[in-house]
């Protein structure tokens, strides 16, 4: 088997961190131009992780594009969307509060936006965890598979069947993911699913995997919804190294230098979500699909995400595992 080249790019935080930084500096070729005209006025938009960082600011910026915008999130409710309706002088913020990280929580959420005939035109799922090591859910689930992974495909498929998106028009699905997806080994469906204790030294690397795991699901995903046409435009994307709290749980021991890295070096949110929010408004893709993102750049994503015969496997076991959860 061929050697991973991406592989120690994402082996450990510093590497990581490094990467992400030389990143920052590659010269890059801009997909477009996200324009003033590049409006969403009445549009219902969903935001997962949406009370800080990276998922605050796209938020923002969606309302101030003129979108009506529900901040579904763990914490920060209501202060992060008071904040949001501070900055931009709007009303069009709602915040709804779900642990994606529990299934019953996810269960509520659709079942609140099913009786209120919520219909989507832009779902971003933002919301991504790096704990310091592994942790185990309700259902006996790794914590970060389930965050990372397995909810987003929960709530897709629960958002669909539910007739949560506006078919009117064609609705945008737009998933935050990484560079690191090509870090990550292939999908080991023999373990799919399966707990296994880990502390931080190898969190990284998961983290990557999963993110494999996310950009695979999205190829998958745009492949059955589209197999009639468009119907759906289906976007993944990595915004680049953005100045968040998403480390926190790190060592004490490291927080003051990754905090002044993070800080020198890494993107402010508004800027990193610039590229999200190109996906969600422009008409320059209107009616078009499976755009991967790297920052403002297009790129492809690793090729084990777009093969259909991996999408279809990753898709079964999925609705599998949900089936066993659920029992």
């Amino acid at each position: 088997m061929t050697e991973n080249p991406h592989k120690a790019k994402y082996s450990n935080p510093f590497t990581a961190t490094l990467s992400g930084i030389v990143n920052m500096f590659k010269k890059q070729q801009p997909v477009g131009v996200l324009k003033d005209d590049d409006r969403i006025d009445g549009k219902i938009c969903l935001v997962t992780g949406a009370n800080s960082g990276l998922g605050f600011a796209i938020t923002q910026q969606l309302v101030e594009r003129g979108g009506k915008v529900i901040m579904a999130c763990r914490s920060g409710i209501p202060e992060a969307g008071d904040r949001i309706k501070a900055l931009t002088n709007s009303e069009n913020i709602e915040m709804i509060r779900v642990d994606i990280s529990d299934l019953n929580s996810i269960k509520a959420l659709v079942s609140e936006l099913k009786t209120r005939s919520i219909k989507f035109d832009i779902a971003i799922f933002n919301a991504a965890i790096v704990p310091k090591g592994s942790r185990k859910t309700k259902e006996g689930l790794d914590q970060m598979f389930m965050v990372n992974y397995l909810a987003k495909f929960i709530l897709i498929r629960e958002f669909i069947s539910a007739g949560l998106f506006n078919t009117k028009l064609i609705p945008r699905i737009i998933y935050v993911s990484s560079e690191s997806h090509r870090s990550g080994d292939d999908i080991d469906f023999e373990k799919f699913g399966l707990y296994e204790e880990y502390t931080m030294s190898k969190v990284i690397a998961l983290y990557g995997y999963y993110k494999l795991h996310l950009n695979t699901l999205a190829s998958e995903l745009s492949r059955r919804i589209n197999v009639d046409g468009m119907k759906y435009s289906v976007h993944s994307l990595c915004p680049g190294a953005v100045n968040t709290n998403i480390a926190r749980e790190s060592p004490k021991i490291v927080m003051p230098l990754l905090k002044l890295i993070f800080g020198l070096f890494f993107q402010n949110p508004m800027k990193a979500a610039i590229p999200v929010t190109y996906l969600a408004c422009s008409k320059e893709i209107e009616g078009q699909s499976d755009y991967y993102l790297h920052m403002m750049a297009r790129k492809k994503p690793d090729e084990r995400s777009l093969d259909r015969t991996t999408g279809e496997k990753l898709w079964r076991h999925s609705e599998r595992l949900l089936e066993r959860i659920t029992a």
